[in-house]
């Protein structure tokens, strides 16, 4: 416990035991984090929160470290009664100041932390898009020629090395833990294989309490991320979400063309360098924005 200038407010380490805390304060802004979210977060990452004398949880952030010297910063979040205390710097101090200076920090922004985040030295170099539909049914898989080259199976202990170092090419740092615990969490785990059983491509989706999440999902092109896509929803009737990097433009088109309508577009920032590390281009969507 870090106790603060503050009287009635001290800083946290947080653990199981404040997940009730931690959905309540979600709700306090409008997000939707349930329970097995902010367990997989504390099972992965370091979660640090402002607790008042009663112990009444005020504010959260936290910090998931990767494998190769990359973390990512998220469910940064200060109840609406104790904003303007700058609890919001010293969350994101405690975050940035447990993992080690050499160490690429990004984040995906919301408008009202992005004033806070560039003055902490935080600079964007991407972006990405939010998309939701109400119910994703395409008209009509795509078919092309492309698809004939592989097949689609679910995941199973055997193929999650060659997942690992698919995301590992994606994203530009290997994260065997998260990708450990979310296919444990995951509704649904796709891998895509080529004709010599070689894996060219995955996709999760995991149920939340409003949407199902479609991410991570690592293809070699456009066709087969919406496979991908088309075969994590197959049989769910509710709300979609699906984050997808800018660059990505003609999956984004695809989207559009199929129900989902953008809904914000927020910066990716980062900190202790100026760009994040070099991608392959085979990351169509992101597993949630707290994991970059």
């Amino acid at each position: 416990m870090i106790k603060l200038n503050s009287v009635d407010s001290c800083l946290h380490c947080l653990t199981i035991a404040d997940i009730p805390g931690l959905i309540a304060l979600s709700d306090s802004v409008g997000w939707d984090y349930d329970e097995p979210e902010i367990h997989t977060i504390l099972s992965i990452g370091t979660v640090f929160g402002h607790k008042d004398a009663s112990g009444t949880l005020l504010s959260c952030a936290a910090i998931i470290p990767y494998d190769d010297k990359l973390a990512s910063i998220g469910m940064v979040i200060v109840h609406p009664s104790s904003q303007g205390k700058g609890f919001g710097r010293q969350l994101m101090q405690a975050c940035m100041t447990s993992v080690s200076t050499d160490t690429t920090i990004m984040l995906i922004a919301t408008p009202e932390g992005e004033p806070l985040y560039k003055n902490l030295r935080f600079q964007t170099v991407d972006r990405i898009r939010k998309f939701i539909a109400e119910r994703f049914v395409p008209e009509a898989p795509l078919q092309n020629e492309a698809i004939d080259e592989f097949e689609m199976v679910p995941m199973d202990l055997d193929d999650f090395s060659s997942v690992v170092e698919l995301d590992k090419a994606a994203l530009g740092s290997r994260r065997t833990h998260f990708l450990e615990t979310r296919m444990r969490q995951a509704t649904t785990c796709l891998v895509v294989k080529n004709r010599s059983s070689k894996i060219i491509g995955y996709g999760f989706a995991v149920q939340g309490p409003v949407n199902l999440i479609a991410g991570p999902i690592v293809a070699e092109n456009a066709i087969m991320a919406e496979h991908i896509l088309y075969k994590l929803t197959q049989n769910h009737t509710g709300r979609v979400r699906i984050d997808v990097p800018d660059e990505q433009t003609a999956f984004h088109t695809y989207l559009e063309q199929n129900g989902f309508i953008q809904v914000s577009h927020p910066p990716v920032m980062v900190a202790n360098t100026d760009s994040l590390p070099r991608r392959a281009g085979t990351y169509w969507a992101i597993g949630a924005q707290i994991y970059g």
